[in-house]
């Protein structure tokens, strides 16, 4: 049967619940078992597609089209194996499937209640996995805090399931903070008490505790944590703040987190872990021999989530080039006050990013036009890809009021234009361009180069596409389609041969980037980056 670990939080959020499950179901996979994990969310969105990044970080899109938490990234980034629709769950989605049921008849004329309806439906989808790939175990990730109103249903749920599957069927870790008192120079238990208390009046006892803190945990802290929270002694792991996240599995592994999970989930070890190519990437990201400065050209620059596969796409390319990569926000509005050849020039790299509406496009297509006027290393994503296609017909075709319809829908010269398909849509929640769409490169071109094949796969999350009327007026002047959808022949990337390096897509490569499968785009942009520096320092 499958094993089921279920993490809670307490004391407080952003604890780091998603990269202790990632970095415990990375150990569990490199003893040889089937791992996967899944993120239950309690807000009443149905996903986050409709989200502002400001309010929850990037919104990462799966193969299957699924808009999802950003957790999921790091699951895929650890695990190096997709997820799906099925790997993401919100409190919208549950609440949405037990009312469709309720207006189809489904519960036969019975009140339909949180208990047993919607924690049924809760424990249905935390076994959705079950027979997906027959995995040994599966992880699952509860989002918030004990004792949040939102959150009690997820944990009737896990109680209800601990009593159906058997002790030795299910585990709880729970992750919590032990702070640390500047003034009376100590660590504090207490909050951990509390929480532990907290989950404890749920019905639910945690079989493990993971401590957050900035601080090594004493013996005697470990002991009274253990008699307090009535948990084993070895059952209570430190986790104590990484200078990467990709540490935190060799940490958790000296911490024996994998064998005291096997112990209390009654799995002999297959193997110990093997973590060579693990260690490999590590020692490549802590001793590089070169660095260069990337300017990340967004508008969510605030919150460093809000981009957060791209930041990890240059560490996973940085560690392959033996390169630190030094990334550096520049917001595009700022570049619509300030001089753009000034704030940029001092670069080795431009890359601009994905977003939505007309907030900032201005200073986005002025970086676009220095870039390529100045030679300088250039990779533009999504909205930067059209941002580069609209500055292109500009200044290059001449065509003035060149722009895309979603920043001026009644522009003369649709150089970016809604899909057809698009036109009739009011609803905005998973109706965009979603998931892994097959794109056909053209042979001996950069990007072909880059891949080393001619036929790919990406991640898609837009409406607008490169009108194809202009395609032909496009190539004669310079700028190649090195990338088609061959099933509906929409411009998937864009570059220009007369540049070192200039290369649009429309897709989203950052989402693809792992540990042990760095992304191409971003190696050789990284690459590219490397070259333009010795160069220019030469």
């Amino acid at each position: 049967m499958t094993k089921y670990i279920f993490v809670t939080g307490g004391v407080t959020s952003s604890l780091g619940k998603g990269i202790i499950a990632a970095s415990l179901a990375k150990l569990l996979q490199a003893r040889g078992f089937q791992v996967t994990i899944q993120k239950f969310d309690p807000y009443i969105n149905i996903d986050p597609g409709t989200l502002n990044p400001y309010e929850h970080g990037e919104c990462y899109v799966t193969d299957d089209g699924a808009e999802t938490d950003l957790d999921l990234g790091h699951y895929e980034r650890f695990l190096n194996t997709p997820t799906s629709s099925a790997n993401n769950v919100t409190t919208g989605k549950i609440y949405q499937t037990v009312i469709n049921k309720e207006r189809a008849g489904d519960y036969l004329g019975k009140t339909v209640q949180v208990i047993p309806h919607i924690t049924d439906e809760i424990k249905r989808r935390m076994r959705l996995l079950e027979n997906e790939s027959n995995y040994d175990i599966i992880i699952t990730e509860i989002g918030g805090t004990v004792g949040d109103i939102e959150s009690l249903p997820y944990l009737e749920a896990i109680r209800q399931l601990r009593r159906d599957l058997g002790a030795e069927q299910t585990l709880v870790i729970h992750l919590t903070l032990i702070p640390y008192l500047s003034a009376a120079k100590e660590l504090k238990t207490k909050p951990t008490q509390h929480s532990v208390k907290e989950l404890l009046q749920t019905g639910i006892q945690p079989d493990i505790l993971v401590c957050r803190t900035e601080h090594p945990i004493s013996k005697e802290i470990r002991e009274k944590l253990a008699l307090f929270c009535n948990v084993e002694k070895e059952a209570v792991i430190e986790a104590i703040d990484a200078h990467t996240i990709y540490d935190v599995p060799i940490l958790m592994l000296k911490e024996k987190l994998d064998r005291t999970v096997l112990k209390k989930l009654n799995i002999r070890h297959k193997s110990e872990p093997d973590l060579s190519l693990w260690k490999e990437f590590l020692g490549k990201l802590k001793n590089p021999t070169r660095e260069v400065e990337i300017a990340l050209v967004g508008k969510y620059n605030e919150l460093p989530d809000a981009y957060k596969s791209i930041y990890e796409s240059f560490i996973h390319a940085g560690a392959i080039n033996e390169c630190r990569v030094k990334v550096v926000p520049i917001h595009s509005e700022k570049l619509e006050a300030n001089d753009v050849i000034e704030t940029l020039q001092g670069y080795d790299g431009i890359l601009v990013a994905p977003g939505f509406g007309e907030r900032g496009i201005q200073g986005k297509i002025e970086a676009v036009k220095m870039v390529r006027e100045r030679k300088i290393p250039f990779f533009g994503i999504c909205l930067g890809m059209q941002c580069a296609a609209v500055e292109f017909g500009k200044n290059v075709l001449k065509l003035k009021d060149s722009a895309s319809t979603e920043v001026n829908p009644k522009t003369n010269n649709p150089i970016i234009h809604l899909m057809p398909d698009q036109i009739a849509i009011s609803n905005k929640g998973g109706t965009m361009r979603l998931g892994a769409y097959k794109c056909k490169l053209v042979k001996g071109s950069l990007a072909n180069k880059i891949y080393g094949k001619q036929l790919i796969e990406e991640r898609h999350r837009h409406r607008y596409e490169f009108n194809n009327e202009y395609l032909n007026r496009f190539e004669t002047a310079g700028m190649i389609a090195s990338g088609i959808n061959p099933e509906t022949g929409l411009v998937e990337i864009v570059e220009l041969p007369n540049h070192p390096y200039f290369i649009g897509v429309q897709f989203h490569p950052e989402l693809k980037s792992t540990v042990e499968n760095p992304h191409p785009l971003f190696i050789a942009f990284v690459k590219a980056a490397l070259d333009y520096k010795k160069s220019k320092n030469q």
